[in-house]
């Protein structure tokens, strides 16, 4: 296991320290993933009139729809990817029968296989 990772941040102009054993790239990187949602929020009329529970719940939503969205997104990547996994596999399968016909047609007569008819 890697080591823990500790890094001072500045989260909605507080000062905070966050630990764990992702990068400090990827720990500052998530500090300002929230205070650009915290920022996108702000600029919604009356969202500063709200009580900071309010403000809190607001912002877990936003995160937990942009998580969906983007596990949504990943599964439709995914079975695109499976997709056409299969179809490579199907096209590779297809160009092994055409080379064994193709092979079969070019043989001399008496090097032909047995019992490979046309289809």
């Amino acid at each position: 296991m890697s080591a823990k990772n500790s890094v001072t941040v500045v989260i909605a102009g507080k000062v905070t320290r966050l630990s764990g054993y992702e990068s400090e790239e990827y720990l500052q990187r998530v500090a300002s993933y929230l205070n650009h949602k915290i920022s996108e929020l702000s600029e919604l009329k009356g969202y500063n009139r709200l009580a900071a529970e309010t403000k809190g719940n607001l912002l877990a939503l936003n995160i937990a729809d942009d998580y969906f969205k983007a596990k949504n997104q990943a599964e439709v990547y995914n079975e695109d990817l499976e997709n056409k996994d299969r179809e490579i596999y199907d096209l590779k399968q297809k160009i092994v029968e055409l080379q064994m016909d193709l092979e079969e047609l070019t043989a001399p007569e008496q090097e032909r296989p047995v019992g490979r008819g046309k289809k």
